[in-house]
């Protein structure tokens, strides 16, 4: 018997992984979390299994209902939106798991910030102006951010930065990323609303504007805040990757305009 944890991705059923889907295919026992997991991918466990939405459920019952899978040898497909590394609340569920010896695997899945960056057609990296994303989140109701990972830390970085759970949290991020230089005012923002359902929403603004966009679309969950220059740029540099010029151990040599190696 093992756990499968999941990742359903964003929302749109087709953007499960074949290796995901195969498994909740198979398993006699699905728990999923409801709130943010399409009714569509757990559609496909097989017939007569155990299906049941954990969104009311407390860490408790989630694992009494995998112990009892586990005394009648029925595999569980545990699944979670997005990827399962990212704010799936699953290290605690492990950690229960590892206690009373069930053991368990891991299937990952489209993280929200790709399906968004996908839909948005956007490059998060550009070369010579983002190089580098940036997970996070801001603190609110749930748990306090750790010391040197507060906001106001991470956007030293000038990187873009992908923030979680926050659209109730805008005014504080406008203050934060307006006095600093490599976001401002000005910046761009991009409110992602539910990527991948049918209702899927995108906001275009700035860090200024972002505000008042969700307010006026009277947004208050599940939504992912994008910042940062990447978002819109279009003068850059091409990367060094496909440039003649540029060679590397699967182009030795150099390549002239008309096609001669040098």
């Amino acid at each position: 018997m093992t756990v499968h944890f999941i990742g359903a991705g964003p929302g749109a059923p087709d953007l499960i992984t074949v290796r995901g889907l195969r498994l909740i295919q198979s398993c006699p026992v699905c728990l999923y979390a409801g709130s943010l997991v399409p009714e569509d991918i757990v559609r496909a466990a097989p017939e007569g299994a155990r299906v049941l939405d954990t969104a009311a459920m407390t860490l408790d019952d989630i694992i009494a209902e995998i112990a009892d899978a586990h005394t009648k040898g029925f595999d569980v497909a545990r699944v979670h939106s997005g990827d399962p590394s990212i704010y799936g609340a699953t290290a605690e569920q492990m950690r229960r798991l590892d206690a009373i010896g069930i053991p368990y695997d891991v299937t990952p899945g489209v993280p929200a910030f790709a399906a968004a960056a996908a839909a948005l057609k956007l490059e998060l990296t550009i070369p010579e102006l983002c190089q580098s994303i940036i997970l996070t989140r801001t603190a609110m109701k749930s748990s306090s951010m750790p010391e040197g990972e507060e906001l106001e830390t991470l956007a030293r970085s000038g990187a873009t930065l992908a923030i979680h759970l926050s659209v109730r949290n805008l005014a504080h991020i406008e203050r934060v990323l307006t006095p600093l230089a490599a976001y401002g005012p000005d910046c761009p923002a991009i409110i992602a609303y539910r990527v991948g359902w049918p209702d899927e929403m995108f906001l275009h603004g700035t860090v200024s504007t972002m505000r008042r966009l969700a307010r006026d679309a009277k947004l208050t969950r599940t939504a992912l805040v994008l910042v940062g220059r990447a978002l819109g740029a279009s003068a850059f540099r091409d990367s060094a990757l496909y440039d003649p010029a540029h060679v590397h151990v699967l182009r030795p040599k150099a390549v002239a305009p008309g096609g001669r190696t040098f």
